[in-house]
Protein backbone atom coordinates (compact mmCIF):
# COMPACT_ATOMS: atom_id res chain seq x y z
CA UNK A 1 0.00 0.00 0.00
CA UNK A 2 1.21 3.46 -0.88
CA UNK A 3 -0.11 5.13 2.27
CA UNK A 4 2.54 3.62 4.55
CA UNK A 5 4.80 5.89 6.62
CA UNK A 6 7.91 4.88 4.68
CA UNK A 7 6.29 6.20 1.52
CA UNK A 8 6.05 9.61 3.16
CA UNK A 9 9.70 9.45 4.21
CA UNK A 10 10.73 8.40 0.71
CA UNK A 11 8.73 11.28 -0.77
CA UNK A 12 10.44 13.69 1.64
CA UNK A 13 13.87 12.25 0.74
CA UNK A 14 13.08 12.67 -2.94
CA UNK A 15 11.89 16.22 -2.30
CA UNK A 16 15.10 16.97 -0.43
CA UNK A 17 17.16 15.82 -3.40
CA UNK A 18 15.05 17.64 -5.98
CA UNK A 19 15.03 20.84 -3.91
CA UNK A 20 18.72 21.18 -4.79
CA UNK A 21 17.71 22.07 -8.33
CA UNK A 22 16.49 25.38 -6.92
CA UNK A 23 18.50 25.89 -3.74
CA UNK A 24 22.24 26.71 -3.79
CA UNK A 25 24.75 25.32 -1.30
CA UNK A 26 26.52 28.63 -0.72
CA UNK A 27 26.91 32.10 -2.18
CA UNK A 28 29.45 34.90 -2.09
CA UNK A 29 29.55 38.55 -3.08
CA UNK A 30 32.77 38.32 -5.06
CA UNK A 31 32.97 35.62 -7.77
CA UNK A 32 36.10 33.48 -7.91
CA UNK A 33 37.59 30.63 -9.93
CA UNK A 34 35.44 27.57 -10.67
CA UNK A 35 32.56 26.85 -8.32
CA UNK A 36 31.86 30.46 -7.43
CA UNK A 37 32.31 31.83 -10.97
CA UNK A 38 28.78 33.24 -10.81
CA UNK A 39 28.90 33.84 -7.04
CA UNK A 40 26.67 30.82 -6.28
CA UNK A 41 27.71 27.25 -5.50
CA UNK A 42 25.01 24.86 -6.70
CA UNK A 43 24.71 21.36 -8.14
CA UNK A 44 24.95 22.66 -11.71
CA UNK A 45 28.59 23.63 -11.08
CA UNK A 46 29.77 20.00 -11.15
CA UNK A 47 28.43 17.01 -13.11
CA UNK A 48 29.08 14.65 -10.19
CA UNK A 49 26.83 16.69 -7.91
CA UNK A 50 24.15 16.87 -10.59
CA UNK A 51 24.30 13.11 -11.22
CA UNK A 52 24.16 12.15 -7.55
CA UNK A 53 21.21 14.47 -6.99
CA UNK A 54 19.27 13.13 -9.97
CA UNK A 55 19.98 9.47 -9.15
CA UNK A 56 19.20 9.87 -5.45
CA UNK A 57 15.95 11.73 -6.05
CA UNK A 58 14.84 9.42 -8.85
CA UNK A 59 15.56 6.24 -6.90
CA UNK A 60 13.76 7.56 -3.81
CA UNK A 61 10.73 8.50 -5.92
CA UNK A 62 10.72 5.14 -7.74
CA UNK A 63 11.12 3.34 -4.43
CA UNK A 64 7.70 4.56 -3.27
CA UNK A 65 5.96 2.40 -5.86
CA UNK A 66 7.90 -0.79 -5.13
CA UNK A 67 5.94 -1.51 -1.94
CA UNK A 68 5.17 -5.12 -2.94
CA UNK A 69 8.86 -6.05 -3.06
CA UNK A 70 10.29 -5.00 0.29
CA UNK A 71 13.67 -6.63 -0.34
CA UNK A 72 14.24 -4.55 -3.45
CA UNK A 73 12.84 -1.53 -1.64
CA UNK A 74 15.45 -1.97 1.11
CA UNK A 75 18.31 -2.25 -1.39
CA UNK A 76 17.16 0.84 -3.26
CA UNK A 77 16.80 2.60 0.09
CA UNK A 78 20.45 1.87 0.77
CA UNK A 79 21.27 3.30 -2.66
CA UNK A 80 19.37 6.48 -1.73
CA UNK A 81 21.29 6.71 1.54
CA UNK A 82 24.58 6.13 -0.28
CA UNK A 83 23.76 8.85 -2.83
CA UNK A 84 22.99 11.35 -0.06
CA UNK A 85 26.24 10.55 1.76
CA UNK A 86 28.29 10.78 -1.43
CA UNK A 87 26.54 14.02 -2.40
CA UNK A 88 27.35 15.59 0.96
CA UNK A 89 30.96 14.41 0.85
CA UNK A 90 31.50 15.54 -2.75
CA UNK A 91 29.92 18.93 -2.08
CA UNK A 92 32.10 19.47 1.00
CA UNK A 93 35.24 18.32 -0.79
CA UNK A 94 34.66 20.62 -3.75
CA UNK A 95 33.76 23.51 -1.45
CA UNK A 96 36.89 23.20 0.68
CA UNK A 97 39.07 22.71 -2.37
CA UNK A 98 37.63 25.92 -3.85
CA UNK A 99 37.75 27.89 -0.59
CA UNK A 100 41.51 27.38 -0.40
CA UNK A 101 41.89 29.22 -3.70
CA UNK A 102 39.48 32.05 -2.82
CA UNK A 103 40.67 35.47 -1.75
CA UNK A 104 40.50 36.34 1.93
CA UNK A 105 37.99 39.13 1.29
CA UNK A 106 35.33 36.82 -0.20
CA UNK A 107 33.73 34.74 2.53
CA UNK A 108 31.02 32.34 1.29
CA UNK A 109 27.72 32.28 3.15
CA UNK A 110 25.80 29.06 3.69
CA UNK A 111 22.44 28.72 1.97
CA UNK A 112 19.52 26.35 2.56
CA UNK A 113 20.77 23.80 0.02
CA UNK A 114 23.55 22.75 2.37
CA UNK A 115 21.00 20.99 4.58
CA UNK A 116 19.25 19.06 1.79
CA UNK A 117 21.66 16.07 1.60
CA UNK A 118 21.52 15.70 5.38
CA UNK A 119 17.72 15.75 5.41
CA UNK A 120 17.64 13.25 2.52
CA UNK A 121 19.94 11.00 4.54
CA UNK A 122 17.74 11.21 7.63
CA UNK A 123 14.55 10.54 5.65
CA UNK A 124 16.21 7.63 3.83
CA UNK A 125 17.30 6.05 7.11
CA UNK A 126 13.82 6.47 8.58
CA UNK A 127 12.23 4.94 5.47
CA UNK A 128 14.53 1.91 5.64
CA UNK A 129 13.77 1.51 9.34
CA UNK A 130 10.04 1.32 8.65
CA UNK A 131 10.53 -0.97 5.64
CA UNK A 132 12.45 -3.39 7.87
CA UNK A 133 9.72 -3.08 10.48
CA UNK A 134 7.08 -4.00 7.86
CA UNK A 135 9.14 -6.94 6.66
CA UNK A 136 9.48 -8.21 10.21
CA UNK A 137 5.72 -7.86 10.75
CA UNK A 138 4.92 -9.78 7.56
CA UNK A 139 7.33 -12.58 8.45
CA UNK A 140 5.85 -12.91 11.94
CA UNK A 141 2.31 -13.00 10.47
CA UNK A 142 3.40 -15.75 8.04
CA UNK A 143 4.53 -17.90 10.98
CA UNK A 144 1.12 -17.69 12.58
CA UNK A 145 -0.70 -19.14 9.55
Amino acid sequence: MIQRIQSIFLLLASGSFFSLFGLPFASTDTPSAQLFADGIYEIFDNPLLLGLTAVGGGVALLNIFLFKNRGLQLRLGFLTITCSILLALAAMYLFYQESGMMAEASVPEDELGIFAPVSALIFGILANFFIKKDEKLVRSADRLR
